[in-house]
């Protein structure tokens, strides 16, 4: 070729590399545009290799509840059971929990914040989780230590595991001391662990530490019935690094015995229910699409995650 340039057809990508490519790409991107551009790329795309890893929870974040669950299944259909990560927030129901059991053989990485999942779902498919090492069950209101527990004796792999409650999410709360308990007696190969506004005390802290021989990473930010005293700390969990309970913010000092059931200032369940599945993605105003829990939700460590590391963000 003249000036000696050899140029290659993007075309003829191999699909694998063509997968790790349109990741970078938005989900909308990835659906509405790429498919169009060649056969070739409409292949990789309709195939595994852009599914392995399915994150897509900005998007499902501030989308309509029905669109959630119609888009995860199509998204883990394509993925062949090569799924390897699921992340997504706002899972309507057990069905579709079910369908993600069902194609994880793969699957080592499970956030699904904010999931309306029940403890029978969990109890009857967690032993289809076995090869799973994270889960974040943050802020779903409707399991219980049952679920943990069914959790913790399946999923022997798990060295990750968030399961944060938002601070003025009164309505929903409960004493969570069984769950404490679970985590400490089933999951004992945790290495990082996030409990941001559970309401523990610190006996089960203590028990955690002490049944979690390789905890490296505890947050217990929010947690003020948690008194942690900084000398036994230092001589009986040097290798632990411990986040709060103490947090400034305007819930500073409240502990769960300060609130009733009937307490609570927003509804923060509510989700979009615009009919266009991409209309919010032209909404630059991300206060209006979640009053509450954008704002509050602390992500300080983000050392979770398949390749989990030790970095503070």
């Amino acid at each position: 070729m003249e000036g000696g340039l050899n140029l290659r057809n993007w075309a003829d990508l191999l699909p694998d590399a063509l997968g790790l490519i349109f990741n970078k790409l938005s989900l909308q991107e990835t659906l509405t545009i790429v498919p169009r551009v060649c056969k070739s790329w409409n292949q990789a795309v309709s195939g595994p290799y852009c599914w392995q890893h399915i994150n897509i929870l900005d998007w499902s974040s501030r989308s309509n509840p029905d669109h959630i669950d119609h888009m995860l299944r199509l998204l883990v259909t394509r993925s062949s059971g090569a799924v390897r990560e699921v992340t997504v927030s706002g899972i309507l129901n057990d069905e579709t929990f079910s369908f993600l059991a069902d194609n994880a053989r793969s699957l080592k990485t499970l956030q699904i914040p904010r999931c309306n999942i029940t403890d029978s779902i969990v109890e009857q498919l967690s032993s289809k989780l076995s090869t799973v090492t994270f889960m974040d069950l943050s802020y779903c209101c409707k399991i219980s230590a049952r679920s943990l527990s069914a959790i913790g004796d399946s999923c022997k792999a798990l060295v990750g595991f968030r399961r944060n409650m938002h601070p003025i999410d009164l309505k929903e709360r409960w004493p969570q001391v069984e769950e404490a308990v679970a985590i400490a007696t089933t999951m004992s190969k945790l290495k990082l662990l996030e409990l941001a506004y559970n309401c523990i005390d610190t006996e089960c802290v203590i028990e955690i530490i002490n049944r979690c021989k390789e905890l490296e990473f505890l947050d217990v930010r929010g947690c003020w019935d948690v008194k942690l005293d900084q000398d036994w700390l230092e001589k009986r969990a040097l290798r632990i690094k411990v986040l709060g309970p103490h947090v400034v913010d305007q819930f500073e000092g409240h502990s769960c015995s300060d609130y009733s059931d009937s307490d609570s200032l927003f509804d923060y369940e509510s989700l979009d229910d615009d009919d266009g599945l991409w209309n919010d993605d032209d909404d630059d105003d991300v206060d209006d699409e979640d009053p509450v829990g954008g704002r509050l939700e602390l992500r300080i460590y983000e050392g979770f995650g398949e390749n989990y590391g030790n970095g503070w963000v």
